[in-house]
């Protein structure tokens, strides 16, 4: 029987513009783009030029560090930009759909870990600590699987699985060769996929979000001490191995959510990798309107803009209003019935049930730190967050580990974001917490 973990800890927030479970119909895109910097950690080497054709499966990039890990085309057709920016960084490889998707075979008999560097797909794997792409040559005591996102707007996996439960097991079967898995599942899931899933650990969590990042589940199934390494990936990412496994192709379709309160119909689509996000908003938003469009779910996603493309690890595009042409009369002192607050401020939290509409805007200026526990009412980690992004401020390293700094993403970290009254972006801070200890510990 699968363990059951009760959180008391953290914050759901509903927001307007949820997707509905349809498939919308979208446009075929032309040119789609793999952008080093959604691999967080990795230093790009490109190995094509422009013009070059490529099969699903070709490299497009390498890691320096490690060359034997590659970034794969999500498309078949010709190269048509390498972008670069600063000092010459690589901003992003493009390439020009032929529209044929022919495919590059792979020996699937061959290592599994072989298989997934050759392939592309190890690329999508994250490592604690620092949560940067994982490294081939560690040894992870287990590699963790999320199968539901607690965010808001975010997407429904267990209407993702249908049809694919044989891919999923299947890439769930690989990932016990390398490392022992451990799924976590949400206590509302059902799918017989999900709950009588084979060759993993079952853990069932029950709560508000963030219970669904994965961050959270180590830290209550498996914590991580120095010099202990875990893995993670996403749960579409296991269908991605699961379809390279049955078929020896790689295939880069995700099932996205398309939401948001300023989506017209907030519905689901079918996208590749590096796909235009145009190619599911055209007609969707109107473009007259200030709006922020954003890879990924308003809590951990990137912004990007119109002509920007599906991040790698994106399982949502939602948008809302920037809110850069709001003028309020009385601002905070009027009664804001529509409005949500976290501190009962408004009357609006006589309504426990209503949808609101939430925009970019930061209400408020950076200001000092109030230890006032309110983070720790959204953190469901045993860890003082406080304390801890005190500590990454001050540049305290001996403290930030043993104030568990090595369990920790940014997304942890979202809620506490969200929640500040001190307008910090924290975020930020956490990463430039891990990227620094990261270069110490180098």
């Amino acid at each position: 029987m699968a363990n059951v973990i009760k959180l008391r800890k953290g914050l759901d927030v509903n927001l307007k513009g949820k997707a509905s479970l349809d498939i919308m119909q979208t446009k075929v895109a032309g040119e789609y783009a793999l952008v080093p910097d959604d691999f967080y950690g990795m230093k790009p080497k490109v190995v094509v030029k422009e013009g070059d054709s490529v099969k699903v499966g070709d490299a497009l990039f390498v890691d320096k560090v490690h060359p034997e890990v590659k970034f794969v085309s999500p498309v078949s057709g010709k190269v048509s930009l390498v972008e670069r920016g600063e000092r010459r960084k690589v901003m992003s490889v493009r390439v020009e759909a032929d529209g044929r998707q022919d495919a590059k075979t792979f020996d699937v008999k061959q290592a599994p870990l072989a298989l997934l560097q050759e392939s592309g797909l190890f690329g999508f794997f994250r490592m604690r600590p620092y949560d940067v792409v994982a490294s081939p040559e560690d040894k992870p005591k287990a590699i963790f699987v999320s199968a539901f996102n607690s965010m808001p707007l975010a997407q429904d996996f267990e209407f993702v699985l249908k049809g694919q439960e044989q891919e999923w097991q299947a890439g769930l079967s690989l990932l016990a060769k390398i490392a022992k898995v451990q799924l976590g599942i949400s206590a509302r899931q059902t799918a017989a996929a999900l709950t009588g899933a084979k060759d993993c650990n079952i853990t069932i969590f029950d709560g508000p979000a963030p219970a669904g990042n994965v961050g959270v589940q180590i830290n209550h199934v498996d914590p991580i001490n120095k010099g202990e390494v875990v893995w993670t990936l996403g749960a579409e990412e296991v269908i991605f191995i699961g379809r390279l496994v049955l078929t020896g192709k790689v295939d880069f379709t995700r099932t996205i959510a398309v939401a948001g309160s300023e989506v017209k119909t907030p519905k689901y689509a079918k996208v590749l990798v590096g796909q235009p996000v145009a190619s599911v908003l055209t007609g969707q938003i109107d473009s007259s309107k200030s709006l922020r469009i954003i890879s990924g779910n308003p809590m951990v996603g990137v912004r990007i803009e119109q002509n920007g493309f599906v991040g790698a690890h994106a399982t949502e595009v939602t948008v809302i209003p920037n809110g850069d042409d709001i003028y309020e009369m009385l601002g905070w002192i009027a009664p804001r019935c529509k409005e949500f607050s976290t501190s009962r401020s408004y009357f609006s939290w006589l309504r426990p049930k209503a949808e609101y509409t939430l925009d970019a805007r930061i209400k408020g200026g950076e200001r000092h730190m109030i230890m006032s526990g309110e983070y720790d009412r959204v953190f469901p980690m045993d860890i003082y967050a406080g304390y801890l992004v005190k500590a990454i401020i001050a540049g305290d390293i001996d403290r930030q580990e043993a104030l568990g700094i090595y369990e920790v993403a940014p997304e942890d970290f979202a809620l506490a974001e969200f929640v500040d009254s001190s307008k910090l972006e924290l975020q930020r801070i956490v990463r430039q917490g891990l990227d620094i200890l990261r270069k110490e510990n180098a």
